[in-house]
């Protein structure tokens, strides 16, 4: 029983020793749920802190009747006095097994889909801004709701 216990309180604090907080979240209501290509969600947030680690998600609500199981975006990233960097992403939102793999209340689903597989510093303080195109064939993209950012700090 001892041995239960010593082993549960590890299991305990391995898992809380790493967690997060949200930072930041910013969400972008798509006109009339039709996602134009032309139109393209900008986020602006600032960081103060660069010594810390951060992990960035993609945030994405869509109804039941969405009609893809994935969405290509570009993703422009311009840290302060910078250029802006442009990363290409296909983002799995079900799978034939599960389903839609976000959360859904009703007939709307939330994804938060994680950018970055390990938690990095932002190298710069100031304003970042993160803007998201939508390249999937069909346009407007239907039945898409919001498009947006979290960001959270992982705390020790």
């Amino acid at each position: 029983m001892k041995k239960l216990s010593i082993l549960f309180l590890v299991a305990v604090i391995g898992i809380s020793s790493c967690t997060t907080n949200g930072l930041f979240e910013k969400n972008v209501a798509i006109p009339n749920h039709a996602w134009d290509s032309r139109f393209q969600p900008t986020i602006q947030f600032d960081i103060s802190d660069t010594t810390s680690l951060y992990r960035i998600y993609i945030v994405l609500r869509h109804t039941d009747a969405y009609r893809f199981k994935n969405l290509w975006l570009n993703i422009g990233v311009q840290p302060p006095g910078d250029s802006i960097y442009v990363n290409r992403r296909n983002l799995l939102l079900a799978s034939d097994e599960k389903g839609w793999l976000g959360k859904g209340m009703d007939d709307i689903f939330e994804h938060r889909l994680l950018l970055n597989e390990k938690p990095a510093p932002f190298r710069k303080k100031g304003t970042y801004t993160f803007t998201l195109k939508q390249l999937m064939r069909e346009d407007p993209l239907e039945n898409m709701m919001n498009a947006g950012i979290r960001i959270e700090k992982v705390t020790e």
